[in-house]
């Protein structure tokens, strides 16, 4: 085993084996792969295999997509047969419901180039001889799935890898990792130690106990997935080497293929089991638990009952293995915080499909500090310290459970709930509030009211607490409204040198003594990494405050680029000291004068503006900013003091008409205001210039800052993509995230928001498009539902286009 690598990829399954031939395909020759056990061992060695493209996120459509087309050829590229029966597959609809999501599917995968069709059931019927159509409304048909050999696909990777340079050892089991005073990583094993710059952890089931050798907890939790192979079947034996196309049952929750000339069912039931929860046994590799067929028994009838042949005969083998789960069934993927050159790659639910992608994102971020798709779904760093095991546990369960969920745009899943809460969180509750968890704190998303609709709860169409939505978008726009809003993730930064350091970092300019002002952290690439408002406080105090999900994103992405130790800037963490009222509407400045002494006209507090104002007990660090679009004030202050200061608003706003919103209303209002959401308008993968925030950049600041160069040759050619708003005709269903933006035949855009504008009266979509279309007046089309909709680009803001209201 060699002393000394570039990387060392720690686990030899399907996703480790991938990853280091991914890196030695971007030049990365000298890296070595650890595994305890023979490659294959753990999750790998058992998996069905199956290689389906469908995903309702448009980032993984693109990574599924990537494994299956390196699968389709990896063979003849290195060398090494691999069964790989690409039959394609058929997803059964029996509801209203799964057809929408279907068909919000199928436009996605138009847009990246995937033919997936819509089928009637007489088309299902003609594709798939032995399956019946009692109760189906539709499939959908996806022509590249299959099913591949997991182990031959491992050894595949593995040999192409080699090929290259790579070493892999077997049989090497992982002791202790250190990081050494160089910085340099030393890996133990029991066959000697080896030094590397930087780590992959790949060890599947296993990664929460790599991580823990550098004092980082991973939220993994294994839970065991049957499947079921029948003896042959006389009828699928008659058709030779003629294949049937996959089935997937998701309204049953089941899939069913075949496997040489039977049948393999794998259903995923609602009697989810977790095992280890007290760690992973030492030895286990290739082993399967017990068979527990039981559990099973109500699908296996109904996968008999919609293909009978299934039934006709016995059953030959189940498989009965751990899969290892994070919370949301996402795996996780990216850098591990204040551990420079530490990567994870690990916890794959859908390990043998998504293990071609994983590879080549992980690789890319090792290799280049970013991957080409802005993974946040997958990130690593998506879960704060909230996500124990007992939370784990529950959320592990309960996605097992919807596996085959219908992925509804909104949708507030009850498990591993109430984790993080705001002192005013029992006053909202007593109101009748509904709540969402957003990165772990229980929000208010909508108020309902008695007279409410009651139905659809859930849909792809507009849900019925549109009805909630309207009345708190009125109270905002004629009244005042207040939203306790937990969670926003604060930093503050203090030093002599904390003014030019950061202003080296963002693309705009830092504001001056008691203002704020949004601004915009950027990739060396030029895409946006993150978005935080800063405001300064005065005598080198500094506030940044970005969102309560990006709390370890973003204080990496700070820490990492802090200037070297003993210089005068330090950051603190106070996200979890100060809650956040936000009190806004026309009304607004008279109800916060009957609580405060500090004057709130427009000449001592301006738009923008930040001043520390004394507020029931207490003092509040107020901005004048809101993300609403209008008349309004931020107050940040002491949690302990939240659910008062809540109370006083409430007592003083009663004459007034206040009125409680939720994040259901403010997005609908920062729609019409234009206003970007990060990770859904704002990924690595866009620029602020394709964002159209180019009065965010300034492109020849002397101090520079990270993306410059980038931005400079962008600004030269001219971007691409430009985003814009666009009015669309509507009917009752609006333009979802990843809808698709036409112009005549063509793609010409993607929609990243979109839903109801209350104060306009008007269904709105934010999208990139082509630049040349960006004017506003273009005519465009956005296909909701599999209907195309007109859509009309619009200039933003669509509300109030002056900001006479925010500056009132």
């Amino acid at each position: 085993m060699k002393t000394h690598a570039q990387v060392v990829v720690i686990g030899g399954g399907a996703v480790g084996c991938s990853a280091l031939y991914h890196l030695t395909e971007l030049g990365v020759r000298d890296c070595v792969l650890l595994e305890r056990d023979e490659l294959t061992a753990g999750s790998t060695w058992h998996a069905a295999g199956n290689c389906p493209n469908f995903s309702t996120s448009w980032n993984l459509i693109k990574l599924q997509r990537h494994s299956t087309r390196l699968y389709a050829s990896l063979a003849e590229r290195v060398g090494y047969d691999i069964n790989y029966h690409i039959t394609g597959s058929i997803r059964l609809a029996h509801s209203p419901e799964r057809v929408d999501e279907f068909r919000h599917v199928v436009s996605q995968a138009h847009a990246q180039g995937i033919e997936f069709e819509m089928l009637g059931p007489a088309e299902i019927a003609s594709r798939h001889p032995f399956l019946t159509t009692d109760g189906l409304l539709a499939g959908l048909y996806d022509p590249y799935d299959g099913d591949i050999d997991p182990a031959q696909l491992t050894q595949a990777l593995a040999k192409g890898a080699r090929d290259r340079g790579a070493e892999i050892n077997r049989n090497t089991k992982v002791t202790a990792i250190e990081r050494t005073p160089s910085g340099e990583w030393l890996i133990t094993t029991d066959r000697g130690a080896i030094r590397a710059a930087s780590v992959i952890n790949a060890a599947g089931y296993r990664g929460g106990e790599i991580a823990a050798m550098v004092g980082e907890y991973l939220p993994i939790v294994t839970l065991s997935h049957q499947y079921l192979v029948t003896e042959d079947i006389p009828e699928l034996v008659a058709r030779g080497a003629l294949r049937l196309p996959l089935i997937r049952d998701p309204d049953v929750s089941y899939y069913l293929r075949q496997e040489r000339q039977g049948l393999l069912l794998g259903p995923y039931e609602w009697q989810a089991t977790p095992h280890w929860l007290d760690g992973v046994p030492a030895e286990f590799a290739n082993q399967l638990f017990d068979d527990d067929v039981g559990r099973l028994e109500s699908y296996i009838e109904a996968a008999c009952a919609r293909v009978p042949i299934l039934g006709s005969v016995g059953v030959k083998t189940v498989i009965n293995g751990p899969i290892p789960y994070a919370p949301d069934g996402n795996p996780l993927i990216g850098p591990a915080p204040g551990l420079p050159g530490f990567f994870h790659c690990c916890a794959f639910t859908f390990g043998i499909v998504q293990a071609g992608g994983a590879g080549k994102t992980i690789a890319e971020w090792v290799a280049d500090g970013q991957p080409e798709w802005d993974m946040w779904p997958l990130d690593s760093r998506r879960y704060l310290a909230y996500a124990n095991h007992r939370f784990t546990h529950a959320k592990a369960v309960e996605t097992y459970q919807y596996e085959y969920g219908i992925g509804f745009p909104a949708e507030e899943r009850a498990a591993g709930r109430p984790a993080k809460t705001s002192p005013a969180y029992q006053r909202l509750k007593d109101k009748g509030a509904k709540f969402g968890a957003r990165g772990g704190w229980e929000r208010a998303v909508y108020f309902p009211e008695p007279a409410d609709p009651l139905v659809p709860a859930l849909s792809f169409r507009r849900p019925a607490w549109h009805a909630a939505v309207a009345r708190e978008c009125r109270a905002v726009a004629e009244r005042v409204a207040v939203l306790d809003l937990p969670g926003f993730t604060k930093f503050e930064l203090t030093g002599s040198e904390a003014a030019p350091w950061l202003d080296h970092m963002v693309t705009g300019s830092i504001p001056r003594p008691g203002r704020t002002a949004l601004n915009y952290f950027c990739a060396p690439s030029g895409g946006i990494v993150t978005e935080m408002t800063i405001t300064n406080l005065g005598s080198d105090r500094y506030w940044l405050i970005s969102a309560a999900a990006g709390e370890r994103h973003d204080e990496h992405w700070l820490r990492d680029h802090l200037p070297a130790a003993g210089s005068a800037v330090r950051i603190d963490n106070r996200s979890a000291e100060f809650g956040t009222l936000i009190v806004v509407g026309p009304r607004s400045r008279e109800l916060l004068a009957r609580l405060t002494p500090a004057r709130l006209d427009n000449e001592a507090f301006p738009w923008l503006a930040v001043r520390t104002i004394e507020i029931g007990y207490t003092r509040a660090i107020a901005l004048r900013v809101n993300y609403v679009g209008e008349l309004g004030w931020e107050l940040h202050v002491p949690v302990e003091h939240v659910q008062s200061i809540y109370d006083l608003l409430w007592e003083a706003g009663e004459s007034l008409g206040i009125h409680d919103y939720g994040l259901y209303a403010m997005d609908s209002l920062r729609l019409e205001k234009c206003y970007r959401a990060w990770k859904g308008d704002l990924t690595t993968e866009y620029t602020p210039l394709m964002a159209s925030l180019d009065r965010f950049v300034k492109l020849g600041k002397p101090a520079g800052f990270i993306g410059q160069a980038a931005l400079q040759r962008e600004a030269a050619a001219g971007p691409k993509e430009r985003f814009v708003p666009l009015v669309v005709e509507a009917t009752d269903a609006d333009a979802a995230a990843v809808s698709i933006v036409y112009q005549g035949s063509v793609a010409v855009g993607l929609v990243t928001s979109g839903g109801f504008g209350y104060r306009i009266g008007k269904s709105i979509a934010l999208a990139y498009v082509h630049t040349d279309l960006a004017v506003p007046g273009t005519a465009l089309e956005i296909e909701i539902l599999g209907t195309r909709r007109r859509a009309v680009v619009g200039r933003e803001p669509l509300y109030d286009p002056d900001n006479l209201r925010l500056r009132s």
